[in-house]
């Protein structure tokens, strides 16, 4: 102990973690975390959304390939995740195990592109939130809830919810998504009882995978995918984080891979593999529910109702992810001290009132965009799902694409720095997640202007990455003046990572 504090009290050491700078720990068993993971990836959004548009853009019967083509990615992606989830534990992921690998400036810049990602993912899955709810209850009630004031319901319950301990989150999700499960699994089983062409193998068939067209798949599909990192995020709230970070990374990779491949086909089935295409081109998210309709009008209302639920659960998921990143930058001193602060209970509290305050100035953004220009007239009733949804969480997705592929060459190189691993775990696994990840991320860049689609200016194309991309340079020139400016602060850092 004389020790630790004599080398605390040395120039370049931070002093030990303050007890109310610190998360609440042991509270997230290996299943509550598995639900936080897939909450964020929400599978009815998936179904309702992704599938459809993957099907649309696409043109090809092979959706369900995709996901199993990337959940095999991910899985070795996984392999040395793991493996740095189990040696380090802290709430800002991404910037711990890059730093550790790449170095502090690195890491930092890491930070700031995943807190800004994160921020992005959660504000603009509000549009697609106020859209779907305000349609639900002005079809229900006749009345006419414009989508801000719908969102801005949802953004007041994830505001309470954030400052609340992680347990009480853990629960509601569970609830959601094992909600979200069932809903899925009934959509599968009616669709492959109806089967209008009958259950075939068309869509598995390798030559609507292996074909023009397959780098929209995959650039679509991995979106499904997004937060399922972030249980490393939870870390130093896990009971037993060396295996329950890992175990649950695992599981929630297995399940989304696999469930997602199976409900996609099955759909496929219900609504026939030559029809689907044309379907979704037609309809687009409201295929599910117009399809569910035409053999249950109850069962449509009600995935209509987990469809907004689902995207509850989806908001939180992120919330938390971000505010978590805004705890670990201000304990770290990289963003103020203030961040640090967390509630008697463990809650990121200062965390997530920042999150909260950049939701409502940008909802209220958008909201005088709808009302005022020309686009906003234009898109009418869609403009919060082609706007604040599509530009926002598409953007997200291409930031945290390449955090993964870097986080990926990171854990390589840290891991053949002491050789404790095989060659699997410290060479192959890594290399094909980095082959892999590094792939996507340029279909994604090449798909791009597919992503967002034909509204607003071209320059979005542009813009939208260049806020991400540009973020990380930031960051990078942040960690440049912590290093010359803040010496004693930037050298500490690493330090802390051996804390937590």
């Amino acid at each position: 102990m004389v020790a630790q504090l004599e080398k605390n009290a040395q120039p370049g050491h931070q002093a030990p973690v303050n007890p109310r700078d610190s998360l609440g720990a042991g509270r997230l068993g290996t299943a509550a975390l598995v639900f936080m993971i897939i909450a964020a990836s929400a599978p009815l959004t998936v179904l309702a959304g992704g599938v459809p548009t993957n099907f649309a853009v696409s043109g090809l019967l092979g959706v369900p390939w995709s996901y199993l083509a990337l959940g095999l990615i991910l899985v070795f992606f996984a392999v040395g995740y793991g493996v740095m989830s189990s040696r380090i534990q802290n709430s800002g992921a991404f910037y711990a195990y890059i730093s550790e690998g790449l170095g502090n400036r690195q890491g930092i810049a890491a930070a700031i592109l995943a807190l800004v990602a994160y921020n992005m993912m959660q504000v603009g899955l509000f549009g697609i939130f106020g859209f779907s709810l305000a349609n639900l209850l002005n079809g229900w009630f006749g009345t006419s809830i414009p989508w801000w004031a719908a969102a801005a319901a949802g953004w007041l319950l994830i505001a309470v919810m954030g400052v609340r301990n992680v347990d009480f989150s853990a629960k509601v999700l569970g609830v959601l998504v094992a909600l979200e499960f069932a809903v899925v699994i009934v959509v599968s089983i009616v669709a492959l009882n109806v089967a209008p062409e009958g259950v075939t193998a068309q869509t598995v068939m390798p030559d609507q995978f292996f074909a023009n067209g397959i780098g929209v798949l995959l650039a679509f599909g991995i979106a499904a995918f997004m937060g399922f990192e972030s249980g490393a995020i939870y870390s130093e709230e896990a009971r037993d984080p060396e295996r329950t970070v890992p175990k649950a990374t695992y599981i929630a990779v297995g399940i989304i891979a696999l469930f997602y491949a199976a409900s996609s086909w099955a759909f496929a089935q219900g609504v026939g593999p030559l029809q689907i295409i044309e379907q979704s081109m037609e309809l687009g998210p409201d295929l599910v529910f117009v399809w569910l309709g035409e053999y249950s009008a109850i069962g449509a209302n009600i995935a209509n109702v987990l469809f907004v639920t689902s995207l509850i659960a989806a908001l939180v998921a992120f919330h938390n992810a971000a505010a978590r990143y805004f705890f670990s930058l201000g304990r770290s001193r990289i963003l103020p001290g203030v961040f640090a602060k967390a509630s008697a209970s463990g809650a990121p509290v200062a965390g997530s009132l920042a999150q909260t305050v950049i939701g409502a100035i940008v909802l209220i953004g958008f909201a005088i965009a709808g009302a005022t220009t020309q686009l906003g007239a234009d898109l009418d009733a869609m403009f919060p799902i082609l706007t604040l949804f599509t530009w926002l969480t598409n953007a997200a997705a291409f930031g945290l694409v390449f955090l993964l592929a870097v986080t990926s060459v990171s854990i390589m190189v840290r891991l053949n720095k002491d050789k404790t691993f095989g060659i699997f775990t410290r060479i192959i696994a890594p290399l094909i997640a980095t082959v892999g990840l590094a792939t996507v991320f340029i279909l994604v860049m090449l798909n791009f202007p597919l992503m967002i689609g034909d509204t607003g200016s071209a320059a979005l194309v542009w813009v939208m990455p260049g806020i991400i991309l540009g973020s990380g340079v930031l960051g990078l020139i942040w960690g440049e003046y912590l290093r010359r400016a803040r010496p004693q602060i930037y050298a500490g850092l690493h330090d802390q990572l051996d804390q937590h």
